[in-house]
């Protein structure tokens, strides 16, 4: 039976009590090391948002927690409150035990979220996926999605209830309404150079994942050159504040520590991404983006008591991938947020997306100019390659072009044998010529060596590092 969602206003924290310090001393007591306690930190988010703080002190408020750090106690309480400060989604209790979902620190060539939620779904979850925009070298999970003609990635809650019924999925914009304590904190981190605080990037989180109304997430934190934590340790770092301050919130969590050096899969680009999602959830995905998936799905099977280990939740995962029961759950969910029957049918249908997905006018293929062994392929470059194509922002209010992109050649991954011609990659274009500075930025990021794969370099082909 559907379980209706409602919107709950947030609450208020008022105790009677003495007025709370105004906010440039709450500023001066962190910046002097201090604890906030829970009132001051329920004051600064109210301030926030009914505009009574002024720029210049969020920035210095933000400088002060950067500085001086925030305990679990604290970064609890600021969460709490962003939660508080809009409203929450509520599925019911007899959606409760089903509610699921996974965030990612994102990467390059990240489309795990459009075949796992659907997976998820076909294994009788319910998950309401809110996700983001990309601003940086590739688009989000929702600028792919919106390469499909049709889709919206904004919703009523109705329209989201019913989503949950059947296919058991949804992925749709952040509402502002939900945690907007977030959004005036988050549009002000980047230039206040604070986007690397683990109290802030955690609370941020959380308090979006809260108030969407999920019962138990996964975390995909990515490690290495192309992502945010460029060592184990400052993921697993991440990785425990996350989870203890969800703990504390009423959100089991855990967290797969992936790699993020190497692009995900084989295509970057927004529309290339979406046709490789569904080859996935055709079972005929590359090797690593189907690891991901079903590791961080049965992660979430196994929290919520479906399987009983990791490997039967992974097999379980794995099979809706080759059943067809994700795909199937992927065509009705695009149906359920805009896209027509005949379009979501072609689209997940073998051999006839590139009826319906935008492609760019133009492929050219970058080949190798020498013999050698692959040593390396730098995500990074690729993504900056994709993002002067157009496939990225710089602004949040750019446009990008959705149908271009980079798909690496089949077969080319560290410890690859190439002879000089042989192709490294596909390029997908608007430009009647490829651009040199794309060109080279494309070409240098395969290291060929000629001397043979330096020892140690295939160590780390599995995506999977560690799970906490």
């Amino acid at each position: 039976m559907a379980t209706p969602a409602t919107l709950r206003d947030g609450d208020g924290d008022g105790d009677g009590a003495a007025p709370p310090p105004p906010v440039h001393e709450l500023i001066k007591k962190k910046r002097d090391g201090y604890k906030l306690s829970d009132r001051d930190l329920a004051s600064f988010v109210d301030k926030l948002v009914s505009k009574q703080v002024e720029d210049a002190q969020i920035g210095a408020m933000l400088m002060a927690m950067f500085l001086k750090g925030l305990d679990a106690q604290e970064t609890a309480a600021l969460t709490r409150h962003m939660v508080d400060s809009g409203d929450r989604l509520d599925w019911g209790e007899a959606w409760r035990p089903l509610l699921v979902d996974k965030h990612s620190t994102g990467g390059v060539g990240d489309k795990v979220s459009l075949a796992l939620a659907p997976a998820l779904a076909a294994c009788g979850f319910k998950v309401p996926m809110m996700s983001g925009r990309g601003l940086d070298f590739t688009g989000g999970t929702l600028d792919k999605l919106e390469s499909i003609p049709g889709f919206r990635v904004v919703q009523t809650v109705d329209a989201m209830r019913a989503a949950l019924e059947d296919p058991g999925c949804f992925i749709v914009g952040a509402s502002s309404r939900l945690a907007p304590a977030d959004g005036e904190l988050y549009k002000r981190r980047d230039v206040t150079g604070t986007v690397d605080s683990i109290p802030l990037i955690t609370s941020s989180i959380v308090s979006k994942k809260v108030a969407e109304g999920t019962r138990a997430l996964v975390m995909d934190i990515k490690v290495g050159r192309a992502a945010l934590s460029k060592t184990v340790e400052d993921a697993t770092e991440l990785a425990k504040s996350i989870i203890a301050v969800a703990g504390l919130l009423d959100l089991p969590t855990r967290a797969v520590l992936t790699r993020m050096d190497v692009p995900i899969g084989r295509a970057v680009g927004n529309a290339l991404e979406v046709d490789e999602a569904i080859r996935c959830m055709r079972g005929e995905g590359p090797r690593d983006l189907e690891e991901l998936v079903c590791v961080l799905g049965g992660v979430l099977l196994e929290m919520r008591g479906a399987v009983d280990s990791l490997a039967a939740g992974r097999e379980r995962v794995a099979a809706t991938l080759r059943d067809g029961s994700a795909l199937s759950a992927f065509r009705r969910m695009l149906v359920k947020q805009g896209v027509s029957e005949e379009d979501a049918r072609r689209v997940c249908e073998d051999g006839s997306a590139d009826a319906v997905l935008p492609r760019a006018p133009h492929v050219t293929a970058v080949r190798a100019a020498v013999d050698g062994v692959v040593a390396d392929i730098e995500g990074i470059s690729i993504a900056r390659a994709c993002q002067r194509l157009g496939a990225g922002r710089t602004r949040s209010d750019q446009s990008l072009d959705l149908s271009v992109g980079v798909v690496l050649a089949e077969g080319l991954r560290v410890g690859a044998r190439l002879r000089v011609g042989d192709e490294l990659m596909q390029v997908h274009h608007a430009q009647e010529h490829l651009p040199d500075d794309v060109e080279a930025l494309l070409r240098g990021a395969v290291d060929i060596s000629e001397q043979g794969l330096p020892a140690g370099s295939e160590a780390a082909a599995d995506r999977v590092i560690a799970i906490i």
